[in-house]
């Protein structure tokens, strides 16, 4: 499968705007078990299904214990699922090795089609190529903005991470920062040093990278607690995820600071945050539509040759900033977990 001859040449970017349909839907959840689980797409009634052919689609992705950003990108995903009569298989593992092989199990399936992130894209090379070789689509989400079409790749969902640290940045200066620590949870995840290389880029004031193990809160907690304590002159703590940002909360209080939380990524608990001025602001990705166009994709292609973007543009779905001026219009989805 050659992927120059199945893309057409898009001239710009495009953006998801508008709201997706079949909300309703979102309900369809699996228990995990395990690394892997298996969703059978009825959405609990059947309703709305396409009459298409049965597709089996592998989601796969490095989500970490504990970490509710990708049930958001879950929910969406069986949305489309349900929609689209699609049996969807989840994976997971943090580890790039055992992503890896949770793909490799993927293609041994022969599932139709398989959406993937890429927060570190070398070492998922060899088993993509193997994927292409196997003739099974492959679409990228989240993570991997740079590298989604050097893999073949048909197309990509995500935000990109380069822009967004940098309109955070921005937003930095607009509420008068001075200095300011980001904390990366997760060493060798491209997507995460972007976020804070573009914070760097655009911040007039001076800011510094903290290295903490997402895996381990009362770490995470204690790390950042520490930071504050020696430097009392940082007054906003970056986080690049929402648990993240919610134990930053904790340190600046058992830090006795004055600095303030704002962080990439958003779920229920945060949204409630914002609302009571604990964080500051937060950026929004919009996570559920990423799963929700990427199993959508794999349908589109499969049952129509289409390719979003062209096949050689991604398909933006962030950055969007949410605050106390806004947060409100958000809640209730936040609140039924698909934002």
């Amino acid at each position: 499968m050659d992927r120059s001859s199945r893309r057409f040449r898009g001239v710009a970017p495009l953006v998801a705007v508008t709201a997706v349909a079949a909300l309703a839907l979102a309900g369809c959840s699996s228990s995990s078990g395990g690394k892997q689980a298996e969703d059978g797409g009825d959405g609990g009634s059947g309703a709305g299904k396409a009459d298409t052919p049965r597709m089996t689609v592998a989601l796969v992705t490095h989500q970490a214990p504990g970490d509710t950003f990708w049930d958001i990108v879950r929910k969406g995903a069986e949305a489309a699922a349900a929609k689209d009569n699609i049996k969807l298989v989840y994976s997971a593992d943090p580890s790039a090795g055992s992503q890896a092989n949770l793909v490799q199990n993927a293609i041994d399936q022969k599932v139709d089609g398989i959406a993937v992130t890429l927060a570190k894209p070398d070492a998922m090379r060899g088993v993509l190529a193997k994927a292409e070789q196997a003739g099974i689509p492959v679409v990228g989400l989240n993570s991997g903005l740079n590298d989604w079409k050097k893999l073949n790749l048909l197309e990509f969902f995500g935000q990109d991470e380069s822009v967004a640290g940098e309109a955070f940045g921005k937003k930095l200066n607009e509420v008068g920062a001075k200095k300011a620590v980001c904390v990366i949870h997760e060493q060798g995840n491209v997507g995460l040093t972007q976020r804070c290389d573009g914070v760097k880029k655009t911040f007039q004031g001076s800011i510094e990278n903290l290295y903490v193990n997402g895996a381990d809160m009362p770490s995470v907690k204690s790390t950042i607690t520490a930071k504050l304590k020696q430097s009392g002159a940082v007054d906003h703590v970056v986080t690049l995820g929402a648990p993240i940002a919610m134990t930053a909360v904790q340190s600046v209080g058992d830090a006795g600071s004055r600095a303030k939380v704002a962080t990439f990524d958003l779920n229920k608990e945060l949204a409630g945050s914002v609302k009571k001025g604990d964080i500051e602001f937060a950026v929004d990705q919009q996570p559920y539509l990423q799963g929700y166009l990427a199993v959508d994709g794999l349908w589109l292609y499969k049952n129509n040759g289409n390719y979003s973007g062209g096949g050689e543009q991604p398909v933006l779905t962030g950055p969007a900033f949410v605050d106390k001026s806004n947060v409100e219009q958000i809640a209730g989805f936040a609140a039924k977990g698909t934002r």
